[in-house]
């Protein structure tokens, strides 16, 4: 069975996937746990990884079934096909996410717009990237083959 990547209402990640795996469709939507500052305090809550994104897995035939969700818009596309996600790319981001490592931050230096680099650190490590822009606090690669596009923090 194929990871496909489904689009879905704002806010709605964490719900979709619930509602998804009662419905007996494997669905996984990474999260990570933030500090965010309330009026009168911190607090950590846990936000999907992917805004608006989750993955689900089934068969080609069941495509149809993850619209009985609210939550769910419609499915990524990819060069006019439904965007796949391959397993191990599933499981690289699962392993990231156990880790417990996700405060690292990726690090790119003194390279300029279409550059080409090989990141080797972080939940997209091993990949190939090309710096699109350059900005006073970000850099902006593209990941050409996942199909994003990824900002990343000068250090």
């Amino acid at each position: 069975m194929k990871w496909y990547v489904v689009y879905t209402k704002p806010k709605w990640e964490k719900r979709a996937a619930e509602q998804l795996s009662k419905f007996n469709i494997n669905s996984y939507c990474p999260v990570i746990t933030k500090t965010q500052q309330r009026s009168d305090r911190k607090v950590k809550v846990e936000v999907p990884l992917f805004n608006n994104y989750i993955f689900v897995q089934l068969q080609e035939k069941d495509r149809n079934l993850i619209f009985d969700s609210p939550g769910v818009v419609r499915y990524l596309f990819w060069l006019g096909k439904h965007a796949v996600v391959k397993d191990h790319e599933i499981a690289t981001i699962k392993e990231w996410l156990d880790s417990g490592d996700t405060a690292q931050e990726i690090s790119v230096m003194q390279y300029q717009i279409g550059d080409k680099v090989h990141l080797n650190s972080g939940p997209f490590c091993d990949q190939n990237a090309v710096v699109k822009d350059i900005t006073k606090t970000h850099y902006v690669l593209i990941l050409e083959s996942l199909g994003y596009v990824l900002k990343v923090k000068h250090k």
